[in-house]
C-alpha cells in the first residue's frame, strides 16, 4: 500500500505541475480507492484484506 500511495501521490503532483490541475486531497483519496479496487480485482490477496475507507 505504501508503494501504491507513493505512486499515486507522484502522479497527482505531476498532474498539478504539468497539467495545471488543482491539488486536492479528495481527488487523491478517490484515486487511491479506485486503484485499491483494481488491485483487489487482480487478485492482490494481501491488499484485499486491508480496508480502505
Amino acid at each position: 500500500m505504501v508503494v501504491m500511495g507513493a505512486w499515486l501521490l507522484w502522479k497527482h503532483q505531476n498532474s498539478c505541475v504539468f497539467e495545471g490541475a488543482t491539488p486536492s486531497r479528495d481527488t487523491l483519496l478517490h484515486s487511491f480507492k479506485e486503484e485499491h479496487h483494481l488491485w483487489c480485482m487482480a487478485c492482490a490477496r494481501k491488499l484485499a484484506s486491508l480496508s480502505v475507507g
